[in-house]
């Protein structure tokens, strides 16, 4: 046997990956499995990006390689996407770089900044893949909890009190997955003044904020922050576009130079096809994101009336493409979902995966069909 890198040892398979095939089993032994675990659009991109990608396929340089930086159009929407609706100013020629889905960009940030036992803030509950990589790298996850009496916001005074001298990344995700919580101005005031303070590159890791969720909001917003942030956003929520693998790092010149030089080693420029698209999605009018919130606040209705079916508690309050519910009291997140898996044929997604603070929690996605939700709720009642 060849032995695998001591780093496979840090990691396991990731959740969804292994989980799903237990799902898939069940659907292909017949049963009729409803899948509320997933965050994966279910609806159609805009019409117009559709048509842009097929119109691409046709150019001369389509099946080239394309640059490492992505090119210039989509550059510059991107620019302007963040100027419009976020305030933002930035240069599409230093301060941007598309990524195959911000997930690579977790990595490319990590493997750019990280060192071997560097330390690395990440939030619990949170999404997985930032301890997963900080692992990867060779660097220690230091965990910050998130609780429901402070509307899922970090304490950061409570994070100053303790010794931050070996940490290097901080890893922050507002509008928060898997709870819903806003980030409000201050936090990400403080959190640009907290960074700065204790020489902490900071990440907010955006892809959730035109969900439910108005107004969207960047910490690249706050002045001075270019100095000791970057962001993350993706297209894959937004606009339905996740297979599409479309994402984007913004930030000072000097951090997306840093990132390039990881980037460009790894992988190669985004399919020209795709990167047109992308174009069009990012030049949508307002209207776009109003009706397709329609469609979700309709879905969000259904979803609280299931976790009101299952006992459950939740903010109304939150935001973005989930519902996070509390269980009754003693109930166990994941012996909870197998229960209503096994009974109800329905497949929720349980809290502990996000990390301790999830225990006792679990979430529901928004993409399934209207009459999807309503037969759920029916096997419930």
């Amino acid at each position: 046997m060849i032995e695998v890198a001591n780093r496979l040892h840090t990691v396991e398979e990731y959740y969804f990956s292994k989980k799903l095939r237990e799902v898939n089993l069940l659907i292909a032994s017949g049963k009729p499995i409803i899948n509320l675990g997933i965050g994966s659009p279910d609806l159609q991109p805009p019409q117009k990006v559709v048509d842009a990608l097929v119109e691409g396929l046709l150019s001369p340089v389509a099946h080239k390689y394309q640059s490492y930086q992505g090119i210039p159009a989509l550059r510059e929407a991107i620019t302007g996407f963040y100027k419009e609706h976020y305030a933002v100013n930035l240069s599409p020629n230093t301060e941007v770089l598309p990524l195959m889905g911000s997930k690579e960009g977790i990595m490319h940030i990590s493997m750019a900044y990280l060192n071997e036992g560097d330390e690395v803030l990440i939030p619990n509950p949170g999404y997985p893949t930032y301890e997963s990589v900080t692992k990867l790298v060779g660097a220690k996850p230091v965990f910050y909890e998130l609780d429901a009496k402070n509307n899922w916001l970090p304490d950061l005074k409570v994070l100053a009190q303790l010794d931050l001298s070996q940490v290097k990344l901080m890893w922050v995700n507002y509008p928060h997955m898997p709870t819903g919580a806003k980030a409000t101005d201050k936090l990400f005031k403080e959190l640009v003044a907290f960074a700065k303070k204790h020489h902490i590159l900071v990440v907010n890791d955006n892809p959730y904020s035109f969900i439910l969720n108005e107004p969207p909001k960047s910490i690249l917003s706050v002045e001075g922050a270019k100095d000791v942030c970057l962001e993350l956003n993706s297209l894959s929520k937004t606009f339905n576009m996740a297979g599409w693998r479309v994402g984007m790092v913004v930030g000072s010149s000097e951090h997306i130079s840093n990132i390039l030089k990881v980037k460009s080693n790894m992988d190669s420029g985004m399919f020209y096809g795709i990167q047109k698209g992308a174009v069009e999605a990012l030049k949508c009018s307002k209207m776009w994101f109003v009706t397709l919130n329609s469609v979700y606040q309709q879905r969000r209705n259904l979803v609280w009336q299931l976790a009101d079916a299952l006992n459950c508690t939740y903010d109304k309050k939150a935001s973005g493409l989930f519902v996070w519910a509390k269980l009754p009291a003693y109930l166990k997140s994941e012996e909870f979902i197998d229960l209503v898996l096994k009974e109800n044929h329905i497949f929720i997604t349980p809290g502990t995966i996000f990390g301790s603070k999830g225990e006792g929690y679990i979430r529901f996605s928004l993409c399934a069909q209207t009459e999807d939700l309503e037969e759920a709720i029916a096997r419930v009642k």
